[in-house]
């Protein structure tokens, strides 16, 4: 038996990192799994070692809102329904304020929370027919602190958090449930771009009780947790899977 036995879900920029990791989880613990991303190849890739009885990959570009009900169609026409939101799609631009141009710092805000919202927002109506659903949008600890290089990357995780709880507000009354995950630092290509960017990671680590990165795999537990049953009491909740990094004053 699996934890997400019986349950649809739709997940965001699952062809690689977080979301490919995220992906092969859900299916792993039986969910069945449309997911999208702009990076078609890679996306292709992943669904076909997973198996077409289980998983989907569609073409998601998640500021579009035509690409949101192609999705939200896809998995209901694939799999008969639609239990389930990770929206995890993201980028990162890495620059300061002073030196940032203004559409870099737009085309952030567009893919990070527009494309939550309008996530949220496409889900609504067939989880309220179903009964219920659960909405897991992924922030970051940025959602709560602020680094320099990174003022649109905050400002839009920020926004998630915020967001996240308008909507458990708004959603609660149809039975769908909506929290926010805070990763800290995972070993995945963003972040290891990040880290060619010249930001010193060091003081990062120094930060953290656990004194290391995650792995993906650890974040898509607490995704999946939060996707099942089992979480059924929580919503408009943040959860911070960081190593312990806002802790303390340490970063």
């Amino acid at each position: 038996m699996g934890r997400l036995d019986g349950k649809v879900a739709l997940i965001t920029g699952g062809a690689r990192g977080m979301g490919k990791s995220h992906v092969r989880h859900f299916v792993a613990e039986g969910a069945r799994v449309v997911f999208g991303d702009v990076l078609d190849e890679q996306g292709a890739y992943v669904a076909a070692k997973l198996g077409d009885d289980r998983c989907r990959y569609i073409h998601h570009d998640v500021t579009s809102e035509t690409d949101w009900a192609a999705a939200v169609a896809s998995a209901l026409d694939a799999f008969g329904g639609l239990d389930v939101l990770v929206n995890n799609a993201g980028i990162l631009a890495f620059a300061s304020i002073a030196d940032m141009p203004l559409a870099d710092f737009r085309r952030v805000l567009e893919v990070n929370a527009v494309g939550c919202w309008l996530g949220m927002k496409a889900v609504i109506d067939p989880m309220t027919k179903a009964g219920g659903g659960s909405i897991v949008n992924i922030s970051s600890v940025e959602g709560f602190t602020g680094a320099a290089g990174l003022s649109a990357y905050s400002a839009s995780k920020f926004a998630i958090r915020g967001m996240t709880k308008a909507a458990a507000q708004e959603l609660g009354q149809f039975g769908i449930r909506v929290n926010s995950v805070h990763p800290g630092g995972v070993m995945t290509r963003m972040v290891l771009e990040q880290a060619n960017s010249g930001r010193d990671g060091s003081r990062f680590l120094d930060g953290m009780p656990l004194g290391r990165f995650a792995e993906p795999a650890e974040i898509s537990r607490l995704v999946a947790y939060l996707a099942s049953d089992e979480s059924s009491y929580s919503t408009g909740a943040e959860f911070l899977a960081d190593g312990g990094l806002l802790s303390g004053p340490g970063y």
